[in-house]
């Protein structure tokens, strides 16, 4: 897999996070949701950045967010919620992304 669909599938992620994070402040009124969406989305477009010009760093912290993220969000759904919307939803978009980033780097796309 090339670096180019790994940095387009993680601006998309970044994008994700953000926009989630929004929703579920506007939604909730979490503030929660709103800093761990932004910061969590900062992190994602900081590995994008970062794929650009070292690629094998961008990589790294793209994979190591996806694994972070896909254990957070699939405790919430199988656990704590059951509900496939937000929890279960960004718990799959995390794996996707995870895989992507692992298969760049596997690929030997540095």
């Amino acid at each position: 897999m090339g670096i180019s669909t790994s940095i387009g599938v993680m601006q998309a992620y970044a994008l994700l996070l953000a926009i989630g994070g929004i929703i579920g402040y506007r939604k909730a009124g979490s503030r929660a949701s709103l800093y761990a969406g932004l910061g969590c989305g900062t992190v994602a477009e900081a590995a994008t950045i970062s794929m650009r010009f070292s690629p094998l760093w961008g990589l790294l912290l793209g994979l190591l967010l996806a694994i972070g993220l896909t254990a957070m969000f699939s405790y919430r759904y199988l656990v704590k919620t059951r509900k496939f919307m937000p929890s279960g939803m960004l718990a799959v978009a995390s794996v996707v992304v995870g895989v992507v980033m692992a298969a760049s780097l596997l690929g030997g796309s540095r």
